[in-house]
């Protein structure tokens, strides 16, 4: 019973001695000194004009919260498929049931206008436009 789980384990210990290869070098590479120039802010090799802390509105924030939240739940529907043919008609049912209060959702949100980000900004809800 132990062996089973051999490639799994095998799998997570690669898996995290690549990521931890990846940020040691990822760290090691910036060690040089390039000086002032190096640590300056610029954007597509222009520098900014500007202070690089600016206000920004809330409803982006709203909206990405937003897409995060139909994005996960979406996500669920994936195991679904895999066994939608072994769990017949009482497991469609569900996950139809799950589909309707996601789209009751999104319904929501576009009906009280929470993807529409140029008129909030415009009529100043959810922080300053700038």
């Amino acid at each position: 019973m132990p062996g089973d789980y051999l490639p799994i384990l095998l799998s997570l210990g690669i898996a995290i001695a690549l990521g931890a290869g990846l940020i040691w070098f990822s760290w090691a590479s910036g060690l040089k000194t390039g000086g002032r120039v190096k640590y300056s802010t610029y954007e597509s090799g222009v520098p900014l004009l500007d202070r690089s802390r600016k206000r920004l509105s809330i409803a982006f924030f709203l909206i990405a919260i937003d897409f995060v939240v139909f994005d996960v739940e979406a996500a669920f529907l994936y195991p679904w498929t895999l066994h939608v043919r072994e769990g017949g008609w009482p497991l469609f049912w569900a996950v139809m049931v799950f589909v309707l209060l996601i789209v009751a959702g999104y319904a929501y949100v576009w009906r009280k206008g929470g993807l529409e980000v140029a008129t909030r900004v415009a009529r100043g809800i959810g922080g300053t436009p700038r």
